[in-house]
């Protein structure tokens, strides 16, 4: 059977609105996919300002943007299958929305982007708001893309993306450990802008700097990377205070980037290795192997440069895929998943996010006219 799905993602790093449209294929109890077209959507200068101050708003006016941005990706959504002539074969949308609020002790996690305005506008079925029955059952709502791991790329055993946030996904035993790392291109691109660019093309101004040992050491030792698993971060850590750690600390961009591209290869390698250890009450829960990594990060060359240099020792290849799946797994997932959702079958993993069981996540709307 295949199921025809555009999948919508809108990461924390705010570079635009990804949509895919994807054949999922189910047979013989598996899953596999396609993806037919897919592009990212830059924003405007308007719509990036909008979502950045959301948090700041009050209730009403959070609500109206709510209701807005909703609007916005079902118009864009519907440019996207008029422009690949996808009319009347487009089964489902799932939209993750743009991640506004994520306070999982507090049991709260928000993601802008009303799913009845994009069923109004598109007139489809459609699944948002997939994170918030985890968060209510206890769990951090994230990551929530390691059930498209588990059952789009069977056999492998390490993922990274390196997206606005890092974060990890690690396989043993059949069983799936994930969690955010540490902020990663959404500091990477702060400190490019001050250089006036949108991001590091290829790393080229981190290769120039050199690592500042004592800002190196600071980011090592914040409180988040003691917590033990499962936890996740909010997009305000990175912007806020690690952004503000590294401008605090006086270098130059060019030493910024260097040093917090050393940071993020530490403390991937230093997640691996402690789950590793802890995880299996002092025995390896897994071995070496591949790690694939996605997102926008997996095109800062120097960046991959240096992770390859720092998994080398662990037994880990790390293997960048085509364009396509590194600009488009997340949106791919999001698909799988509202797909699942579509389904009644679980689509979030407990052993993932540390809730009570695993669940049906998302909320339904039904903008056809059946």
């Amino acid at each position: 059977m295949i199921y025809r799905v555009i999948g919508v993602m809108s990461g924390s790093s705010m570079d635009g609105l990804d949509i895919a449209f994807v054949h999922l294929h189910w047979s013989a109890g598996k899953w596999g996919y396609t993806v037919i077209s897919a592009e990212t959507s830059g924003y405007s200068e308007d719509w990036a300002r909008r979502l950045k101050g959301a948090g700041d708003l009050s209730a009403r006016e959070y609500l109206l943007l709510h209701s807005a941005y909703g609007q916005y990706i079902g118009e864009e959504v519907n440019r996207f299958i008029k422009e690949n002539d996808l009319d009347f074969k487009v089964q489902l949308v799932a939209s993750h929305g743009h991640t506004v609020f994520h306070l999982p002790a507090r049991g709260m996690t928000a993601q802008l982007g009303d799913g009845a305005a994009i069923a109004a506008a598109t007139g489809l079925q459609v699944v948002t708001d997939l994170r918030s029955l985890d968060v209510a059952l206890g769990g951090q709502g994230a990551p929530i893309v390691p059930i498209g791991e588990k059952l789009l790329f069977p056999g492998q055993h390490y993922f990274l993306n390196l997206g606005g946030i890092a974060n990890i996904s690690m396989v043993a035993g059949g069983n799936y450990t994930a969690f955010d790392v540490c902020p990663a291109c959404g500091v990477l691109n702060l400190l490019a802008r001050e250089k006036g660019a949108a991001y590091d093309d290829d790393g080229h101004r981190a290769a120039s700097g050199k690592i500042i040992p004592t800002l190196l050491d600071d980011l090592n030792s914040l409180d988040y990377y003691g917590q033990p698993f499962p936890k996740s971060l909010a997009n305000e850590f990175g912007l806020d205070q690690v952004y503000g750690m590294i401008k605090a600390s006086g270098c130059n961009t060019e030493d910024g980037l260097c040093t917090y591209v050393e940071h993020i290869s530490v403390q991937v390698a230093r997640a691996i290795e402690e789950q590793r250890t802890t995880r299996g009450a002092g025995k390896e829960v897994s071995g070496g192997g591949e790690m694939l990594v996605t997102g926008g990060g997996a095109h800062n060359g120097f960046l991959i440069r240096r992770l390859r240099e720092v998994m080398e020792p662990l037994g880990i290849t790390v293997m960048v895929p085509d364009t396509g799946l590194v600009d488009y797994k997340e949106a791919l997932i999001m698909a799988l998943i509202g797909l699942l959702r579509m389904r009644q079958e679980e689509n979030t993993l407990a052993s993932v996010t540390g809730a009570r069981r695993d669940s049906i996540g998302g909320a339904l709307w039904n903008g056809t006219d059946a």
